[in-house]
């Protein structure tokens, strides 16, 4: 396996997979399809898999310090132990009910940053079209507490990465544009945003993840067809192609971090489309020649 050569390691068929996480302990990745209502656990190894359904939408997972799960839902972060209920921690923007939550990672402080968009799903899961930048950015502490980091306004976020000398990289999708940010923990707020990575005409940014060489892997949704490796100053530095159009989040994983995996998402697509690529919404792998860090813990 290399750069050249992802190939498909499990056929989850999501409609859109997203939030793609490396459970270290227990060697499986762990994984969320949002409109699909479900939350993975695969060990990509055996093929062992598991799935959980969610009742409403589940839009992002990370792992907790103490065993576990962190997860964003339509409006709530709520605590899960695998297979158990969910105990809502916090409530995201409630008396909005036009937005709803999307990313979700776990910070290098062991709190869950968070953010949200207007709401793009209708009744029947059909797409909702985005009118305005309604999504704002949060950061949920160990005990529930709830924090604004920004007054910035976002189409859709995406995207959430620390980098080495301590800033934040997101992304807003409708915008084509990944952003970095100062990052005052004193003061629990973000800077003035700086562009990262603008313009790249492959598809739009959707989820990322940092490899110990402090290089940002994104993923180009909507047709895109790969991801893109950019340099700690915003540089291109690689292009791999992907057998599906819509990746959707990366994580490294395996046991020395070395394989990269990536989600991607059915949403919009015809039948006939579906018909003709069948891989798409599957969870793919390549090895592309460095490694990942490991990813941070809640709590």
């Amino acid at each position: 396996m290399n750069e050249t050569e992802a190939s498909l390691v499990f056929d989850a068929r999501d409609v859109v997979g997203e939030s793609l996480v490396w459970d270290e302990r227990r060697e499986r990745l762990v994984w969320v399809d949002i409109i699909g209502r479900r939350i993975h656990r695969l060990d990509p190894l055996t093929g062992a898999h598991e799935s959980w359904p969610t009742g409403d939408l589940v839009t992002s997972v990370g792992l907790r310090a103490n065993g576990g799960a962190i997860v964003g839902l339509r409006k709530e972060i709520a605590l899960w132990d695998f297979g158990g209920p969910f105990r809502t921690l916090a409530a995201i923007e409630a008396d909005r009910p036009e937005t709803r939550l999307n990313e979700g990672v776990v910070a290098p402080d062991g709190s869950f940053w968070i953010g949200t968009m207007a709401n793009n799903i209708g009744p029947d899961d059909a797409p909702v079209a985005i009118t305005s930048d309604e999504g704002q950015l949060y950061r949920v502490g160990p005990d529930g507490d709830v924090q604004r980091l920004s007054e910035d306004r976002f189409g859709i976020t995406n995207t959430m990465a620390w980098t080495a000398d301590g800033r934040f990289v997101t992304a807003d999708t409708t915008k084509n544009a990944l952003y970095s940010y100062s990052w005052d923990k004193k003061a629990g707020r973000l800077g003035e945003p700086r562009p990262f990575f603008t313009g790249f005409e492959r598809g739009l940014p959707d989820g990322s993840c940092m490899d110990a060489q402090g290089h940002v892997w994104n993923c180009r949704v909507v047709g895109g067809s790969c991801l893109v490796r950019i340099s700690p100053d915003g540089r291109l530095e690689r292009i791999v192609e992907l057998p599906c159009s819509w990746p959707t989040s990366c994580a490294f994983g395996g046991p020395g971090l070395d394989t990269l995996f990536v989600t991607s998402a059915r949403f919009t697509m015809s039948a006939e489309h579906l018909a003709a690529s069948l891989f798409e919404g599957g969870l793919f792998a390549l090895r592309p020649g460095v490694r990942g860090i490991a990813g941070n813990r809640f709590g």
